[in-house]
């Protein structure tokens, strides 16, 4: 892998083992449990991750996998809920398997490398123009979850990333 990919996926890679160590420990029933107005649980969150990030980002718009296909069209399912029936252990098992499928497409991949595939319908002006900006943006997003899912566990029980409490002097 070229070293500016591996720098950007070792800091990608930072944000997922974040987003699987802020939830670890937690019932089903708190991964389950909206905490914030609008509704989402932190298992939503993670399979949000898995099949609008991972899923959608890697294999969908930068390799083109046309099983993907179906969610770069205007009016695609956000997956935001949890399936009826899908077991917490599932949702993880299904992150991981995307990631692995993520990580397998940047692989092959070089910084400049146009994506084979662009959503046109839901974004017909914005554009990334290749690899490079598609890590960037999906580091930021998953960032950004983390911050997310810091505050929901928090809310929880008062967990946080670092341990203890932020202000404690």
């Amino acid at each position: 892998m070229n070293a500016e990919l591996a720098a950007l996926k070792g800091a990608l890679d930072r944000q997922r083992e974040h987003v699987l160590g802020i939830l670890d420990g937690l019932s089903d029933e708190n991964l389950r449990r909206p905490v914030l107005p609008s509704g989402w649980s932190c298992l939503g969150l993670v399979h949000h991750l898995t099949m609008d990030v991972e899923r959608f980002w890697f294999p969908g718009v930068i390799a083109g996998d046309p099983d993907v296909a179906g969610q770069l069209a205007a009016g695609a399912e956000a997956h935001w809920s949890v399936p009826e029936g899908m077991t917490a252990g599932k949702v993880f098992d299904g992150y991981r398997a995307a990631i692995a499928r993520a990580d397998a497409v940047l692989a092959t991949a070089a910084p400049e490398q146009e994506p084979a595939a662009w959503p046109v319908e839901i974004w017909p002006v914005w554009r990334l123009p290749d690899v490079r900006h598609v890590l960037l943006h999906v580091i930021v997003e998953v960032a950004c979850h983390c911050g997310h899912l810091d505050a929901a566990r928090e809310l929880i029980d008062g967990t946080t990333w670092l341990g203890g409490s932020p202000y404690a002097g």
